[in-house]
């Protein structure tokens, strides 16, 4: 190697499941993996407003692996901090963040708007971590990177994005440094999913960093899942309850929107108002027509899928629906309830028994979401405490992230033992079990890394 040493900073999902950054520090160069927010626990969300320790305006480029919030969303802030170098990502990923971080900004003026004027936050007055403009300032650094293909970065280095089925336009990365490979395995998708193809498997690392989700968890099988659904809405409608699902807006919400489709076209369901409420998942499915060669859905099923829903544009539509009793389907943003427009129908509906809350992702520590599951009868809406008496149910199958299973056999194809194996993006009992998976199925030793380590790369 040119340099004999490359440490690798850990500056987010590290020791936890949200925030995903990592800094490669080759000696003359500076290459950071995702730039994710931290999601969740408040000790966490606090150092999306620190600095980070590391010198921003040295860092030479930035790599997406796909377009998700923890995986983009600090990206304003960093370019606040003084970074002004390219922002590579496929061409869906770009997309994806232009319209999450526009989302989320917009989100975050709204929230600090609405805290100011009925006076509930600490801070005066309350302001966004960043806003729309910052966003404006950002995207112009973003940087398209062709699929499968090595593209040169520096003298020495260079960059594949590989398919990992995880979400439209999602990739792991390799990197070549002077001869070394690191592999970024990103958020690994499921190999049998009903929107995206499976993902490819890396065939060699020198050093891996893989993600720990569900390390420890095994998926049911989704031919068990959507008759789970079917029962679930059923239920629900019969008992004159509404079905409130949190979504995330990207790939989530058009994989429920193709399952109740799917069933209201074999009669499986009654035909109810279904409404998809996220402005950030319509334009999301506006991206599903342009980049058709990313998942399995023909023209035509996209449209006609659409053609049974009433898609929310405005705030006033969800302001009249939220008070509206009849029974309906309700797909929303945020899917952990940190946010977004489904808190304003669970501000109004949450009291009410016969209404169902169903989660169909990962619901990370320390958010409403996961409280909810683990049985909180209160929820905290803008400031105020709104009693809880909605069913609440939790569907596995539909993840986007590859179980403990999934993970291992994702390893599977490297033709030699990596140097090291760092497990992040997982909770500590998440990460801990994927180590000893690892190490049971290949022999393997991993390590699992604190945030704001450095590990030093010989």
């Amino acid at each position: 190697m040119k340099n004999n040493k490359v440490n690798i900073h850990f500056l987010g999902a590290a020791g936890t499941v949200t925030g995903s950054k990592y800094l490669m520090d080759t000696g003359d160069r500076k290459i950071l993996i995702d730039c994710g927010l931290f999601q969740g626990l408040k000790e966490l969300r606090r150092k999306n407003w620190e600095y980070p320790p590391v010198e921003v305006s040295e860092i030479d480029v930035v790599l997406l692996t796909h377009g998700h919030l923890d995986h983009t969303g600090y990206l304003p802030r960093l370019v606040k901090q003084g970074f002004s170098g390219p922002i590579y990502g496929s061409s869906p990923t770009l997309d994806i963040a232009e319209i999450i971080l526009n989302d989320s900004a917009k989100i975050q003026e709204q929230e600090a708007e609405r805290a100011n004027r009925e006076g509930y936050s600490k801070h005066k007055p309350a302001e966004p971590l960043y806003d729309l403009k910052d966003v404006e300032q950002t995207i112009p650094y973003f940087k398209e990177a062709p699929l499968s293909r090595w593209i040169p970065l520096f003298d020495g280095i260079k960059a594949r994005f590989q398919n990992n089925g995880h979400i439209l336009g999602s990739t792991f990365i390799e990197l070549d440094v002077h001869g070394k490979r690191f592999v970024f395995s990103g958020d690994v998708g499921r190999i049998h999913d009903l929107l995206l193809y499976p993902p490819l498997k890396p065939q060699q690392a020198n050093v891996l960093l893989i993600e720990s989700t569900y390390g420890g968890r095994f998926h049911p099988d989704e031919a068990d899942t959507i008759p789970q659904i079917e029962k679930l809405v059923n239920d629900t409608i019969d008992r004159g309850g509404s079905l409130f699902i949190p979504s995330f807006s990207v790939e989530r919400a058009q994989l429920m929107m193709l399952i109740l489709w799917k069933l209201i076209k074999e009669n499986k369901i009654p035909r109810v108002q279904m409404i998809m409420d996220s402005p950030m998942g319509a334009s999301v499915l506006e991206l599903f027509h342009r980049a058709s060669e990313w998942h399995r859905l023909e023209e035509n099923e996209c449209d006609e899928m659409c053609s049974h829903f009433t898609v929310v544009s405005s705030y006033q539509e969800t302001m009249a629906l939220r008070i509206d009793d009849n029974p309906k389907i309700v797909i929303a943003g945020s899917g952990m309830l940190t946010g977004g427009r489904i808190l304003n129908y669970l501000e109004t509906q949450a009291q009410n028994p016969k209404n169902t809350l169903l989660f169909v992702g990962y619901q990370a520590e320390g958010t409403r979401g996961r409280k909810l599951l683990e049985g909180e009868k209160e929820l905290k809406v803008y400031g105020k405490w709104v009693p809880f008496n909605m069913q609440v149910s939790e569907i596995e199958g539909l993840s986007a992230h590859s179980d403990h299973n999934e993970l291992i056999d994702w390893m599977g194809e490297l033709a030699d033992k990596p140097e090291r194996i760092f497990v992040v993006h997982g909770e500590k009992e998440s990460a801990e079990a994927l180590q000893q998976g690892i190490k049971e199925t290949f022999g393997w030793d991993a390590e699992i890394p604190q945030l704001y380590s450095i590990a030093e790369i010989e």
